[in-house]
């Protein structure tokens, strides 16, 4: 079809508003973090001090560490709770409908609300979790104190709140698999492990790719989960680079030190989005002899 002019003016509104909303904050998000700019004094070009700031700064590799930790725990044990959980309800389970809802419920529930549920629940004294915890005598999660415990607490949750947008996406693309190639597979003998193996996962792998590309440019940014819970505590200890970057905009005023982190930030999601892209092309589109 012949683009024309119309065509323009019909799309124009959406690009322009993506304009506003996105890329003109983004280039002065990074025109300020060449600058020094907080209250009360005039903005100051200072290049790359504060990048080199940020990178010279241990806090800001132990917050980048803690990131990478998280997401990385968190994106995995999402995939693989929620494609165990897609297999089976697609091998057929009674009660498939109300299964469905109660593993989606989570996605349902708002954030924060989620978040300070589970802070009540984890409470030392008066939490339901530590108290189960300790009835089967086990030690209870000190997540206040004790810094592993707090990121064992922040990736549990968050894997409890997200997997259903992983669990949406494998299940869509089981069900969407020819129910033909399961029969062959059986008629030629094939067990369920490889069924699973050689044809639910190669199918699906693009939609896996998908799932695990959304997750990570989203978990890469997460900040409810940790502020509400330990808000970066012990001592910084579970402190993330979006807790880094909103301790030093929104307490110390440091807008240029913050717009060279979320910088970073933006540059890390971007290499991560091409790195799964380029999977997914490569799956989709190449084909090798």
């Amino acid at each position: 079809m012949k683009i024309r002019w119309p065509h323009y003016l019909m799309i124009a509104p959406v690009q322009s508003m993506l304009v506003v909303i996105i890329l003109a904050p983004t280039a002065y998000v990074g025109w300020l973090s060449f600058n020094q700019s907080t209250f009360g004094l005039d903005t100051s070009f200072v290049g790359w001090q504060n990048y080199a700031f940020i990178v010279t700064d241990p806090q800001f590799w132990r917050a980048f560490l803690n990131t990478f930790i998280v997401v990385n725990a968190v994106v995995y044990g999402e995939l693989a709770l929620g494609l165990a959980i897609a297999v089976l309800f697609a091998s057929g389970v009674p009660f498939r409908r109300v299964l469905i809802s109660i593993v989606l419920a989570p996605y349902a529930i708002s954030p924060v609300l989620g978040v300070l549920m589970w802070k009540y629940m984890l409470e030392p004294d008066v939490g339901v979790l530590n108290y189960a915890l300790t009835w089967l005598g086990l030690r209870q999660l000190e997540w206040t104190i004790n810094p592993t415990h707090g990121l064992v607490v922040i990736i549990l949750l968050s894997i409890w709140m997200h997997t259903p947008f992983t669990f949406v996406i494998t299940y869509s693309a089981i069900l969407a698999i020819p129910t033909v190639m399961f029969e062959a597979a059986r008629v030629d003998g094939a067990n369920s492990l490889q069924i699973f193996r050689r044809i639910t996962v190669p199918v699906i792998m693009p939609s896996i790719f998908i799932a695990l590309m959304f997750r990570y440019v989203v978990a890469f940014r997460i900040f409810s989960e940790v502020w509400i819970l330990t808000k970066g505590g012990p001592v910084w200890k579970t402190e993330t680079l979006a807790i880094y970057l909103y301790r030093y905009g929104f307490r110390y005023h440091e807008f240029g030190v913050a717009s060279a982190t979320g910088w970073a930030m933006l540059l890390a999601t971007l290499l991560i989005a091409a790195y799964y892209f380029r999977l997914m092309y490569k799956r989709m589109f190449v084909y090798e002899d």
